[in-house]
C-alpha cells in the first residue's frame, strides 16, 4: 500500500547543522567563554568519491546497480528518512526498472511512480547482500531504504529525494539535453545546444546539462584539453564541435563500467587525466604547470583545470 499526501515532492532545503555539501552534522560543541573558536566540522565523503561532483558515467554505473539489485522484485522493505515523504510507503511494490537521466536517477515503481535522486557533491546509493553490514556512513546520513529478500539498497547523504508520478518525470528532467548514455543520444541536437551561445565560456556552455547531458567537472576540464581551447575561451573559438561532442560521447561510453575514470591511454594512477586535479603540476604532454581556478555560478564546487599553453584563447 502507498501512501501519498501529494503528487509530487521534493527535498533539497539546506541543513543549518550540515556541512555545505550534506555529509553529515557538525560535531564541534558549542563554544564557551574563554574557549578558542573550534575547528569546522569536515566533510566526510562517500565512499566512491575522488573530490568531483558525479558525473554521467558514475550515475549510469549507480543506476545499472540499482537496477541489477532491485528491478523485477517486490519491495520488502521502503524506509525514506526525509519529512516530505514520511508518509510514503512502496512496500509491496515491485520495482519496474532504474533508469540514469544525465546526472538524475529514476527509479520506477509499480503503479506508476517514480522515485526521483540526484547525488550532487557527496550522495550515494550503496547495495547490499542480505545480512551485509552497511559501510557508507552513519545512520543519520541515510536519506532513503529499498530493500526485498535479498539485496538493499541504501541512499546515503541524497541532497535531492523525491516521488513523483511516472507520467511526471519531465517535471526533473525534460529540461535535459541529449543524454550522452542515453536512447536519446542526438549529436547534432547536442551541437546545435552548445553552439546556442557563441559568447559563453565553453566550460560553462559544456556543464551546462541543457546542452549535454552527462557532463561534470572532470570532463569539462578533460574535454576542454583535448579541444585544445581554454574553458574560458567562448564557445565560438572552438575550432570543431562536431569531434567535441563525439568526443564526450566516446569519453563517457568508455569510462561507464570502469570505477577508475581514464582520459588518457594510461593506467597510471597519477597520469589517468590530462589536466584534472594537477594543478601546479606539469602538462603531460608539454610540461607546462597546469593551472586552477574556479568557474561558473557554483565556483565553490566547479573549480576548472588547464595548461595555459596547450589551450589558449582565455
Amino acid at each position: 500500500m502507498v501512501t501519498i499526501t501529494s503528487a509530487e515532492f521534493r527535498v533539497n532545503e539546506p541543513d543549518p547543522d550540515r556541512c555545505p555539501h550534506g555529509a553529515g552534522r557538525s560535531t564541534t560543541p558549542p563554544a564557551r567563554p574563554g574557549d578558542r573558536a573550534p575547528r569546522p566540522a569536515r566533510c566526510r565523503p562517500a565512499p566512491w568519491h575522488d573530490g568531483s561532483v558525479p558525473e554521467g558515467d558514475t550515475v549510469w554505473r549507480t543506476a545499472r546497480l540499482l537496477h541489477e539489485a532491485l528491478a523485477g522484485r517486490r519491495l520488502t522493505r521502503c524506509d525514506l528518512r526525509v519529512p516530505k515523504l514520511a508518509t510514503a510507503d512502496l512496500t509491496g511494490r515491485e520495482v519496474t526498472e532504474v533508469v540514469p537521466r544525465g546526472k538524475h536517477l529514476l527509479t520506477r515503481v509499480e503503479g506508476g511512480l517514480t522515485l526521483h535522486s540526484h547525488l550532487r557533491m557527496e550522495g550515494a546509493w550503496i547495495t547490499y547482500a542480505d545480512g551485509e553490514r552497511w559501510r557508507g556512513g552513519p545512520g543519520h546520513q541515510i536519506r532513503a531504504v529499498l530493500g526485498n529478500a535479498d539485496r538493499t539498497a541504501v541512499g546515503y547523504r541524497l541532497p535531492v529525494l523525491e516521488l513523483l508520478r511516472t507520467e511526471a518525470e519531465d517535471r526533473v528532467v525534460g529540461h535535459l539535453g541529449p543524454d550522452l548514455l542515453g536512447p536519446d543520444w542526438d549529436p547534432a541536437e547536442a551541437e546545435r545546444r552548445l553552439l546556442a551561445d557563441p559568447a559563453r565560456p565553453l566550460g560553462e556552455a559544456l556543464l551546462d546539462q541543457r546542452n549535454l547531458a552527462g557532463i561534470g567537472n572532470v570532463y569539462k576540464s578533460e574535454l576542454c584539453f583535448l579541444a585544445g581551447v581554454s574553458p574560458y575561451a567562448p564557445v565560438s573559438a572552438l575550432p570543431e564541435p562536431a569531434r567535441l561532442v563525439a568526443a564526450a560521447k566516446r569519453l563517457l561510453e568508455a569510462n561507464r563500467d570502469r570505477v577508475a575514470r581514464t582520459t588518457t591511454s594510461s593506467r597510471r594512477p597519477d597520469r589517468r587525466l590530462w589536466v584534472y586535479g594537477r594543478g601546479g603540476r606539469p602538462c603531460l604532454r608539454c610540461g607546462t604547470a597546469v593551472r586552477r581556478r574556479a568557474q561558473g555560478e557554483t565556483a565553490d564546487e566547479r573549480v576548472t583545470y588547464w595548461c595555459p599553453r596547450c589551450q589558449p584563447g582565455g
